[in-house]
């Protein structure tokens, strides 16, 4: 058996102006365009997608290939409906919590979507309902969980997500799960046969899970499934691959696995795993925002005074680069009252600027909320004006949680 890797429709809100949206990637080569893919060489593309949005990719020589023969890929993203408890009140000593999506999940998504649609790219979003489920999301309870789903497309549809070219469909586990499951029960046992208990533990991960938490036997099955989906997307006759597995890094392990299983079954078409980076946490040494720590993580529901407060108190000392969450953020442009107008026109610009102490973290975290208020802003409205996204809000908020 081959060995794991190293780790390393609804109304449509006003998406937030383009800079805004990509004053948030984490490359520093964040184009000012969105040229359609006709108008871009295999170069650009190529760039696009290895450059703008992988951390890592393994089979960088397959992706570029895949590209030149291939005019519309298809792109793999799957998400549990429930992701995030966020505790509610502001002195964060209760042990009661609400749903609530990370920045990253809402923001970051977007602009990776987003980006991948313009280098010519389809990309199938995986709703995983009985995912959430077997992870015991909201008590296990699947019609909380499929109202959280519908709740989370709203929140990609508010921030701008490009979803009216028809480049991107969500697809709800359990729907198509059950539309063939003669295909797809089959693929899971295969996977779960040849691989072992201790290979599929490493991959708790994707769950929020550690290697040495005690998992629940559906959760031991999470994996085998999440790895079956990536074969599962059957979008031509006889094809049952996604071309890109484009997911977080905390999740390239099923991916991993998925490259692995067909190593196993001698199938030379392997997935190209896009492992994309994962924004930090704002307290000291956060690899990731982490529902444990909601002062030091944002949300997409956060108003403006949380968004404040939270980069009031995030670190990020003078001149330090290393482990500095702000600095990941976006480029900014200084007010007139702290050290007058400057625009960056690129992160190694700010980045030189902040070391050598001409940018302050006086000037950086203002600026950096403002920013993030900004791009926050079309969510808050959409769910304040529009009616569907208005009762799935007010459905979720009242679903307490216990940790």
């Amino acid at each position: 058996m081959a060995t794991e890797a190293p780790d390393q429709d609804q109304n449509q809100a006003a998406a937030p102006p383009e800079a805004e949206i990509q004053s948030l990637a984490i490359s520093s080569s964040s184009s000012s365009s969105n040229p359609t893919n006709q108008m871009m060489s295999l170069e650009e593309r190529y760039q696009i997608v290895i450059r703008n949005i992988g951390e890592e990719c393994i089979q960088e020589d397959e992706l570029r290939n895949l590209l030149e023969k291939k005019p519309e890929p298809i792109c793999y993203d799957g998400k549990q409906a429930v992701f995030i408890i966020k505790l509610t009140q502001r002195t964060y000593e209760t042990t009661m919590g609400h749903v609530c999506v990370f920045v990253d999940i809402g923001v970051m998504k977007t602009i990776n979507v987003n980006k991948l649609t313009s280098a010519g790219c389809r990309v199938k979003i995986w709703i995983a309902d009985w995912f959430a489920q077997l992870n015991n999301k909201m008590g296990g309870d699947l019609k909380k969980i499929e109202v959280v789903g519908g709740y989370l497309i709203e929140i990609w549809k508010a921030v701008g997500m490009d979803i009216d070219g028809g480049k991107v469909e969500f697809l709800w586990s359990s729907k198509e799960i059950n539309s063939r499951a003669h295909e797809y029960w089959p693929l899971v046992m295969d996977i779960a046969r040849r691989n072992t208990i201790s290979r599929i533990t490493r991959c708790g991960q994707i769950m929020g899970r550690s290697e040495k938490e005690e998992l629940t036997a559906a959760q031991i099955f999470y994996p085998c499934m999440q790895c079956a989906d990536v074969f599962f997307l059957k979008v031509l006759p006889f094809s049952l691959l996604a071309d890109i597995c484009q997911l977080g890094m905390d999740e390239r392990k099923v991916n991993v696995l998925a490259k692995e299983y067909c190593d196993d079954i001698k199938r030379k078409n392997k997935p190209i795993i896009l492992s994309h980076h994962m924004l930090p946490g704002l307290q000291e040494g956060q690899a990731k925002m982490s529902k444990s720590d909601p002062l030091f993580s944002i949300f997409m529901e956060d108003d403006e005074a949380e968004v404040n407060l939270k980069i009031k108190k995030a670190y990020c000392l003078p001149g330090i680069l290393e482990g500095n969450p702000c600095l990941e953020y976006f480029e900014i442009e200084r007010s007139a009252e702290n050290g007058g107008d400057k625009s960056f026109e690129s992160f190694e610009e700010l980045v030189a600027d902040y070391e050598s102490g001409k940018l302050h973290p006086a000037d950086l975290k203002p600026a950096l909320a403002k920013a993030l208020n900004k791009i926050l802003e079309p969510v808050r409205e959409h769910f304040k004006n529009d009616n569907n996204a208005k009762d799935l809000l007010k459905r979720v908020k009242v679903w307490s949680i216990d940790f």
